[in-house]
């Protein structure tokens, strides 16, 4: 609610809740909590319940009023006595959630912690400062400082971005200014803002200028640092209509965008979503990062670390008011939230955090003692035992040429998969045929390779039995490498491949299961490489009359064609042959491994519609200044 409908909703009603009637007292409560002002709110909201209002939502709003003033005991009083007579399954879910999250408060009280924090002074004012981000010894932030620039929407300046030179947490401030106005603009709320690993490039948040032809909603933008001067910045095409798209921030190695969002289909108010930057530099396939981060409330602010932690902001998940700052860490194939604790997080709004290194940074809180308004914070993490364990995976992809050798294969792209499909990340690999993963402890991985005119493989890794134990470290940061190869098969029409390991008891054709663990995978190869047609073709060896061997092979390849599309293949894309002596590979076999090798299934591509697996820009398409973005400042691959 902007200041000018809070002041008619405040002018129009009673300031006390006595003077108003259940429906006004709800008017008012609700006026408090959209401004921000939710423990102003709490004697209204408890006027309404008490004159019994229909409206439930007043439970939930005045149970996180008192947990905002730190009386959770009286939050949790209020909820359990509303959850039994709930009629709006919505708001009665909410509030399961929240009496959970309140039981969780003494846990959290009694959490160690060995942070220390500090008020950055020589940058706050009694304004907002918030979103500090570090990078090439400048702070960056977010502030509405500058009282010449009035937003009427709301009465309150507009947000600009700033920097300031900074070694760490010593700033200089006659340095300080706001960003160039191709940036800031004069009617315009500028808000978070990400940095690239190189500096030279940024993405922000844009919006609400509060005009009928402006954007209704925040905006991700992108500008490039270029001579001296940022460049006119664009909106990024994984912007949603009519959703709040905002608090950017890049993975360390700037080929993964992290951000908040309001778009359909989240689970509860903001989201937190990554996407991909591909090979032509534009950011795509965007994915909500699932229920186990994302909560029914707010997840917003997402910060990623040199060693891998996600850290975020929420008010969903269980946390001491507002906005909690929280650690996502993952091990074992799950992922494990935890609250950074007292003092990194308070009963008021805590967001924003960014390291300067793994022991250090900066974040956000508008708790009380600060400047005013939303205050930059610095942190230090004093634990002594913190040890930080990275775990990578690199490798390379590799065919062979003509002659069988083996030489590298560039320009094809990696997945890396969990077991149910997750692709938890994606790259091409480089002229090198390089690429390099982070994997987590005590997982199982399959690693997907793609290229066009190549057959899609998988290949097994894992990290289980693998994992350091941290106690028996002395530095403070161990990197454990792992190494691997992907050999890649171009898809040669008619070039007939063998099925190793395909047996079938005398004179009998049906599979048996060591055969199915085979075709197994050819289902697995045909399911990744939905674009060819095969043959399955079974042969024999030469010691039964040849009328016999031909039916036998062809009832063998029509007993296997019938397994792999009873697996979900669809059966115009594999065709049975039986060969039976026909193309023997020893002829005048003398000894039963000659024998078994002429007792072989094969298969081979008869048709392939090849389709482009590698993102490949054509070389008639224009490529723009964005669309350089990766390929000119030597992020990606």
């Amino acid at each position: 609610m902007n200041n000018a409908e809070f002041d008619a909703v405040i002018s129009k009603l009673g300031d006390t809740p006595e003077k108003n009637s259940p429906e006004e007292n709800i008017m008012v409560g609700d006026a408090y909590r959209k401004s921000n002002r939710l423990i102003e709110s709490i004697p209204f909201y408890e006027a309404a319940i008490k004159e019994g209002t229909p409206d439930e939502a007043a439970n939930l709003y005045l149970a996180q009023g008192l947990k905002v003033e730190q009386k959770y005991d009286e939050a949790q009083k209020v909820l359990d006595n509303y959850v039994p007579r709930a009629r709006d399954p919505k708001i009665k879910a909410l509030a399961e959630k929240e009496i959970q999250n309140l039981r969780k408060i003494d846990d959290l009280h009694q959490d160690q912690s060995y942070y220390r924090v500090k008020n950055l002074q020589e940058i706050n004012t009694e304004r907002a400062e918030y979103s500090p981000v570090f990078s090439r010894n400048f702070l960056y932030f977010t502030s509405n400082r500058d009282v010449a620039k009035i937003y009427r929407t709301t009465g309150t300046p507009f947000t600009d971005i700033y920097r300031v030179a900074s070694k760490g947490a010593n700033v200089n401030l006659s340095t300080l200014k706001p960003l160039d106005g191709i940036i800031n603009h004069v009617d315009t709320n500028e808000g978070s803002v990400a940095i690239s690993p190189d500096g030279t490039s940024m993405i922000f948040a844009k919006g609400n200028n509060g005009k009928a032809k402006g954007y209704s909603e925040v905006n991700l933008f992108f500008t490039r640092y270029r001579n001296g001067k940022w460049s006119e910045p664009i909106p990024l095409s994984i912007n949603v209509a009519d959703a709040w798209d905002s608090t950017p921030a890049f993975s360390p190695d700037g080929t993964t965008l992290y951000f908040s969002s309001t778009r359909p289909g989240g689970y509860g108010g903001a989201d937190l979503y990554r996407a991909k930057v591909n090979r032509r530099g534009r950011w795509v396939d965007v994915r909500n990062l699932g229920p186990e981060i994302n909560s029914a409330g707010d997840d917003v602010f997402p910060y990623v670390s040199e060693d891998g932690s996600l850290y975020f902001s929420s008010d969903g998940h269980a946390g001491f008011g507002k906005l909690d700052m929280f650690r996502a860490v993952r091990e074992g194939g799950h992922v494990t939230i935890e609250n950074l604790g007292k003092p990194m997080n308070s009963s008021a709004d805590d967001f924003g955090l960014y390291q300067f290194n793994l022991q250090k940074g900066f974040f956000t809180s508008n708790r009380r003692g600060g400047k005013g308004d939303d205050d930059i914070y610095t942190f230090i993490n004093d634990d002594p035992d913190l040890k930080i364990v990275n775990y990578f995976l690199s490798g390379t992809t590799v065919t062979t040429d003509d002659a069988g050798k083996e030489i590298i294969l560039p320009n094809t792209k990696v997945s890396l998969t969990t077991d149910n499909g997750e692709v938890l990340d994606e790259a091409f690999t480089s002229a090198d045929g390089k690429f390099n993963f982070r994997v987590y402890p005590e997982e199982h991985y399959d690693l997907i390779g793609e290229k066009t005119d190549y057959f899609t493989v998988r290949k097994d890794f894992t990290t289980i039995g693998k994992t350091v134990d941290k106690t028996t470290l002395t530095e403070f940061i161990t990197n454990v490498n792992f190494e691997t190869k992907i050999k890649m098969d171009p898809i040669v029409l008619e070039k007939a491949i063998v099925l190793e390991n395909i047996y079938y008891d005398l004179d009998k054709y049906d599979i048996r299961p060591d055969a199915a663990l085979v075709l197994d995978s050819l289902v697995q190869i045909m399911n990744d490489n939905p674009e060819i047609y095969i043959e399955l073709g079974s042969h024999t060896d030469d010691r039964a009359p040849d009328d016999y061997n031909l039916r036998l092979s062809l009832q063998r390849a029509q007993s296997a064609v019938s397994y792999i599309i009873n697996k979900g293949v669809e059966a115009k894309r594999i065709t049975a042959k039986g060969y039976g002596e026909t193309q023997l590979i020893i002829k005048n076999a003398q000894t039963e491994e000659a024998h078994q090798r002429n007792r072989r299934t094969e298969f081979k591509v008869l048709r392939y519609n090849p389709r482009d697996r590698n993102d490949d820009l054509p070389p008639d398409e224009p490529v723009d200044e964005y669309d350089r973005f990766f390929k000119d400042s030597g992020n990606g691959n």
